[in-house]
């Protein structure tokens, strides 16, 4: 059968969490690293297309290419992660801890970020031909898209910061959604469908993924952007990373556990 149950793919879910917990230092890196570069290459394939054709919707109908990729080559993103290795906590599986969980995150952190940051310096290279040349168009439009989301969020203070929190929340619920959807299928057409959606929705409503922002503002510093290191951890990544973390878990993991694992008993008949 193409199509599994809720009861089934939300087991599969603990079953991956527990098992990324349980995976070697070494490929966790590997898979996180390969992650945030193929993420990054599809970050900066979408703002070509937006800078070329002039219509956003097109690059965030293209977009999802890369999640797609990365997640049927079995590579991990943090905001998967986020969802899933809870799970496996929660379930009470043996030998996992919150120690096991904190690790996995830690390393899949550092893997993604180390790959979106390489993507980024060989992007900028191709921007300005080496750096012999200001940035051309995408180049100057990815260095301006940092600065308005950073000083941008700044300006307006708490508010600023609220909304960028609300925007990461609701981008990792709908990325999540997406690590969920691969596991519905069992065909690689139905789980690219599954992945698709959500991810064209979080892109086009520039929602704050922490993955993309590891190449965006890295890539906006290196083209010339107006802000700087500390502007790009405290008004952007430190809190979209916490968004990312209470969205996907609370709206997608914590959700889809309860209702399909832990279901409350059927009223009885009255």
């Amino acid at each position: 059968m193409s199509y599994l149950a809720p009861s089934e793919f939300v087991t599969k879910m603990v079953d991956a969490g527990e098992s990324k917990i349980f995976m070697s230092t070494r490929d966790t890196v590997i898979r996180a690293y390969m992650a945030g570069a193929i993420l990054a290459l599809a970050a900066a394939f979408a703002v070509m297309v937006n800078v070329q054709t002039g219509y956003p919707i097109i690059g965030a109908i293209l977009f999802p290419v890369g999640f797609c990729m990365l997640y049927l080559l079995g590579f991990d993103l943090l905001t998967g992660v986020f969802v899933l290795s809870p799970l496996a906590l929660i379930d009470k599986r043996p030998g996992v801890t919150i120690g096991g969980v904190l690790r996995n995150w830690s390393l899949v952190f550092i893997g993604n970020f180390v790959g979106a940051f390489t993507v980024a310096v060989m992007m900028a290279i191709v921007f300005t031909f080496g750096f012999t040349s200001p940035p051309d168009k995408v180049g100057q439009v990815i260095g301006t898209i940092g600065e308005g989301r950073t000083v941008g969020y700044a300006a307006h203070g708490a508010g600023g910061m609220l909304t960028l929190f609300v925007r990461g929340m609701l981008c990792n619920w709908m990325v999540s959604a997406g690590v969920v959807g691969a596991m519905i299928s069992t065909t690689v057409s139905g789980k690219v469908i599954a992945m698709w959606m959500p991810i064209m929705l979080f892109f086009y409503m520039t929602f704050e993924h922490s993955i993309v922002n590891m190449f965006l503002f890295p890539s906006g510093l290196l083209l010339g952007g107006h802000f700087t290191i500390m502007d790009y951890l405290l008004w952007n990544e430190i809190p979209t990373v916490v968004g990312n973390l209470i969205g996907g878990l609370a709206f997608t993991g914590l959700t889809l556990y309860a209702t399909h694992i832990k279901t409350a008993p059927k009223r009885a008949v009255g």
